[in-house]
């Protein structure tokens, strides 16, 4: 008889969660809140308690070919970075073709989810849901929990004196939907995030004046890269991760390499934006637009509120900014399983103990996951799918967890080694490597490509796996799970980046013909010129 496995939310986490546990042949059972899926990613015009909110605008960071799940690349017509609502269309998709919906049981929360009176032996879960008034309990094998992270802002407003007297109004960036109603306002953005930037961008075409106002400074990035491709498919390469981690051990020569390869588009310092922490490996803000809306003066960059009044703030370099009529908190989220028992997995200081951010390690059964709690710096959904691989997995018995010991040391080591490369700011608590951590979470299922067997075997795949993007179809290649397309995704990918590009044909051949004359021109006068030369002589 197939485990029983309850997945807790119908986002990014939770359709890839239900994919995984049809392909291992479990039972699953979906509880989403909402009346749809999509998550974070399904825009809705009013903000909603218990439920991640966007603005309007949010386009994808992370390019298509780096984002899409392993056997399931995007059409190709699609364009290189989506808006959200494209995103979503994506996943719909995903739910058809896998027929996930019927395992979702929509505008049903989860209320608690509690031990069973014999978890020591069967490891099974107690699950109490709510929907239409009414509640249900129901006994699984296992749980994965998806409900993400992007839920409970944080606003620290005691770091903020005179917030008390401040007449204007004052939000938290997850109530921020589009630009109207800020035409002609003196706004002050708190935060210099992705979201911060996108918002004081969006917000500096409709208001008389955008401040920015940044405690340590933050990289910039385009998203356009070398050659006009997308950023992450030029940086996230297992080449470059290999470099990266064997000069990762010398401070000096990490920081600069990062301020060679970040000041490529522009000087930082130059524009106010220059992070304090140059030697940090912190996720960049990626923004295609932020330089030049500084550059018009749309935008100013200033230092840490120190104080507020009735209509103006204090910055920390003694400068003042009056008429302020709107400031807007982009100060991140704090995260909590509400349904969820503290001694199961307990949350301090917007940290949580999570064996490899799944697992906690002191269960007797390993039949709890939490899935896409972790912020990568590379694209999240890649991510969680090989974590919903390996779960079930465990769930089914084929992969066994180390000792509770050796999760903890492993943990605390993990936890360590993070704040040395990203810091101990709030916003970085759940900020991982890229590349390391897929191929860890593949060695796991035996789904990690073998690059030297591929030298051999295959060396064109070999180089394209090494010097190319590190995608997730490189995870489909081999082990559980195999899919024969892999190969063939991975070799195209330029072809479907190149497509949406191509929206109109091109003659080429005139151009190469007359440069071809050019060039023929050119070496005949040169072959003329030394002919007469000898002559002179």
């Amino acid at each position: 008889m197939a485990k029983k496995v309850a997945v807790i939310g119908a986002g990014v986490s939770g359709l890839v969660s239900l994919k995984c546990c049809v392909d291992e042949g479990l039972e699953p059972t979906c509880f989403e809140r909402t009346e749809d899926i999509g998550g974070l990613w399904r825009f809705k015009e009013n903000v909603e308690d218990g439920r991640a909110s966007i603005y309007q605008s949010v386009i994808s960071n992370t390019s298509k070919e780096m984002s899409c799940f392993s056997d399931f690349p995007m059409p190709e017509d699609f364009p290189n970075f989506l808006h959200n609502s494209k995103l979503l269309e994506y996943f719909r998709i995903f739910a058809r073709k896998f027929d996930l919906l019927k395992y979702i049981q929509f505008q049903t929360t989860v209320l608690s989810v509690r031990k069973h009176p014999d978890f020591s032996s069967s490891g099974q879960w107690e699950v109490v849901t709510e929907s239409n008034g009414k509640k249900q309990s129901a006994v699984f094998d296992a749980v994965m929990v998806c409900s993400g992270h992007h839920i409970l802002p944080h606003i620290p407003l005691d770091s903020f004196p005179g917030i008390e007297k401040f007449k204007g109004q004052y939000f938290h960036s997850r109530q921020y939907k589009h630009p109207e109603g800020f035409e002609g306002k003196h706004i002050l953005v708190i935060g210099l995030g992705n979201s911060a930037s996108d918002i004081a961008v969006e917000l500096s075409k409709k208001a008389a004046q955008v401040f920015i106002s940044t405690r340590h400074g933050s990289w910039v990035m385009s998203r356009i890269s070398e050659d006009g491709y997308p950023w992450d498919m030029v940086l996230h390469t297992r080449f470059i991760s290999m470099l990266r981690n064997v000069l990762s051990r010398f401070k000096i020569i990490r920081k600069w390499m990062m301020e060679q390869q970040m000041n490529r588009w522009f000087n930082h310092a130059n524009y106010g934006l220059q992070p304090q922490n140059k030697h940090l490996m912190k996720e960049p803000v990626v923004n295609d637009d932020l330089p030049s809306r500084i550059l018009y003066g749309a935008i100013k960059v200033k230092s840490r509120v120190i104080e507020l009044t009735e209509t103006s703030a204090i910055f920390e370099d003694g400068t003042v900014e009056e008429d302020i009529d709107v400031i807007v908190f982009a100060t991140g989220y704090t995260f909590s399983f509400p349904f969820l028992e503290e001694s199961l997995v307990k949350v301090k200081d917007n940290t949580v103990s999570l064996y490899k951010y799944m697992f906690p390690p002191h269960l007797e059964k390993s039949t709890l996951a939490c899935i896409g709690f972790i912020q990568p710096l590379g694209s999240i959904f890649p991510t969680v799918e090989l974590q919903a691989r390996w779960a079930t997995r465990v769930f089914k018995g084929l992969c066994t967890l180390p000792s509770e010991k050796t999760m903890m040391a492993d943990t605390i080591k993990r936890n360590e080694k993070r704040i040395d490369l990203f810091g101990k700011s709030q916003s970085q608590t759940l900020q991982t490597d890229y590349i390391d951590y897929l191929d860890e979470l593949a060695s796991e299922i035996g789904a990690k490509p073998d690059l030297l067997s591929l030298l051999l075997k295959d060396p064109k795949l070999a180089m394209k796996l090494y010097f190319g993007p590190c995608n997730s179809y490189q995870y489909r290649l081999t082990g559980p799970g195999q899919w024969k397309g892999a190969r063939s995704a991975i070799i195209t990918q330029k072809k479907r980046i190149l497509k949406p590009l191509k929206t109109q044909a091109l003659t080429t051949s005139s151009n190469f013909l007359v440069s071809f004359l050019l060039k023929i021109l050119g070496l005949l006068a040169i072959s003329m010129a030394f002919f007469f030369q000898l002559q002179w002589f």
